[in-house]
C-alpha cells in the first residue's frame, strides 16, 4: 500500500465561483451564517480553526440549502479513504486487497482508519476526511449518521458502504453478499448429512449480515421441519473467543449439537479449541461449518467447510462505484450483492448413530 501523496495540498485550492450544485453560493451562506467566505472555506474544508458554535451554524446551513461544492479533479486528492469498525484478521486484509487492487489500476492511494469498535466513525474522523478531500470514502461493516452524510454529501465526496451494520436505505450505496442464502446453504448442508441437533453461533446482533446469517439458518431448519431450538442459539462477535466461549456452553448441553453453524471462520475456529478441551472429534463427534472462506479456512485440521464470502470482489466492487460516484456516473442499482459459496471440505461429516 502506498503512503497518501504529500503533495496534495486540496485544502490550498481556491473555492469554486458561482453556485454549487445545490444551487447555493458560499458568499450566500456566509451572510446567513453572519460569517465571512473565508469561515465558510474552513467549515468545508474540515479546518480546526474554527468556533463549535460556528461550526453548527454553518453546517446546518449547508444542509438546509442542500449545498454541494463543485470540484475539479485539481481539488481532488487522489486516494480513497478506507475505514473499518475494527482493522484486525485476515478478514480485513482481504478487503483492503480489493481496494488496492483497483487504487492501483487507477493510481490512487490509501488512508486506512478503524472506529475503534464503532458502527459509525467519530467526528475526528469526518474532519480528516473534509481536510484530505479523497476521490471516495469506503466503509466496511460501519455507517454514517444523517449529519455525516450531509457533511460529505456538501463536499462532493461519494461514500460507499461494505456490508452495512444497518439497513442502509435507498439513498446510501453499498456492497454486500448474500448472507441470508450462505446461512440457508450452510444448515441445508448439514441437515442434509442426517444432522438435527444443529446450534449456531452467530455475530453481533446489531450487525445487519449477522442477523441474516441466523435467519437463513433459522429458514433451513424450518422448510425441513426441524423446529428452532433456542437453547442451540448463541450470539457472538465475531472473534475466536467468543467462537470458543459459546462453544463450550453448546458442547457442555446434556443433549448436545451433533453439529454447528458459526458465523464467521474465525469464531469457528474458537470452537475448534472448545472441541478439542472437551475431547471432542471433528467431523467425527462435530461437524462445523464456518464464514468468510478466508484463507487460513484449507489449512486448519481438518480443513473448515465454509461459506465462501468474495470479499476481495466486494471490495473491488465498492472501489469502482466509489469511483463512478465520484465521476458522475449514477449506478443502475445502490445495492449490489454479490454471491455466497458453499465450500464443502473435512469438518462436515454425516451423523453418527
Amino acid at each position: 500500500m502506498r503512503p497518501a501523496n504529500a503533495h496534495s495540498r486540496p485544502d490550498q485550492q481556491p473555492e469554486p465561483e458561482g453556485p454549487a450544485a445545490g444551487g447555493a453560493t458560499l458568499a450566500a451562506i456566509a451572510r446567513a451564517a453572519g460569517v465571512s467566505a473565508p469561515t465558510v472555506s474552513k467549515v468545508l474544508n474540515g479546518r480546526a480553526d474554527v468556533a463549535p458554535a460556528t461550526r453548527t451554524r454553518v453546517e446546518a446551513l449547508l444542509r438546509q440549502h442542500g449545498y454541494r461544492r463543485r470540484r475539479s479533479p485539481a481539488q481532488q486528492s487522489r486516494m480513497i479513504d478506507l475505514v473499518f469498525h475494527e482493522l484486525e484478521s485476515s478478514w480485513a486484509m482481504e478487503v483492503i486487497r480489493g481496494v488496492e487492487n483497483v487504487a492501483r489500476e487507477e493510481g490512487l492511494s490509501l488512508v486506512l482508519s478503524e472506529s475503534a469498535g464503532r458502527l459509525m466513525p467519530g467526528q475526528t474522523w469526518v474532519d480528516g476526511v473534509l481536510a484530505r478531500r479523497p476521490a471516495g470514502v469506503i466503509l466496511v461493516l460501519s455507517d454514517l449518521d444523517a449529519a455525516q452524510r450531509a457533511q460529505l454529501t456538501s463536499r462532493n465526496i461519494p461514500f460507499v458502504v461494505v456490508d452495512p451494520a444497518g439497513d442502509p436505505g435507498d439513498d446510501l450505496p453499498s456492497v454486500g453478499t448474500t448472507n441470508w442464502q450462505g446461512g440457508l446453504a450452510a444448515t441445508r448442508h448439514l441437515l442434509e448429512l442426517g444432522h438435527t441437533r444443529i446450534g449456531v453461533i452467530g455475530g453481533p446482533a446489531r450487525m445487519m449480515c449477522s442477523r441474516a446469517r441466523i435467519d437463513g439458518y433459522r429458514s433451513a431448519l424450518e422448510a425441513a421441519g426441524v423446529p428452532v431450538d433456542p437453547e442451540l442459539v448463541r450470539e457472538g462477535d465475531f472473534h475466536h473467543e467468543a467462537g470458543h466461549a459459546a462453544g463450550m456452553e453448546l458442547l457442555r448441553l446434556p443433549d448436545r449439537p451433533t453439529a454447528v453453524f458459526t458465523g464467521n471462520d474465525l469464531q469457528a475456529l474458537g470452537l475448534y479449541e472448545a472441541a478439542r478441551e472437551l475431547g471432542l472429534r471433528i467431523p467425527e463427534d462435530l461437524s462445523v461449518v464456518g464464514f468468510d472462506d478466508l484463507p487460513l479456512a484449507r489449512w486448519v485440521g481438518p480443513p473448515l467447510t465454509t461459506v465462501r464470502q468474495p470479499l476481495t470482489e466486494m471490495a473491488e466492487a465498492a472501489a469502482r462505484l466509489v469511483l463512478d460516484l465520484g465521476r458522475g456516473r449514477r449506478p443502475a442499482a445502490t445495492r449490489v450483492d454479490l454471491a455466497t459459496t458453499l465450500v464443502v471440505r473435512n469438518s462436515t461429516a454425516a451423523r453418527q448413530g
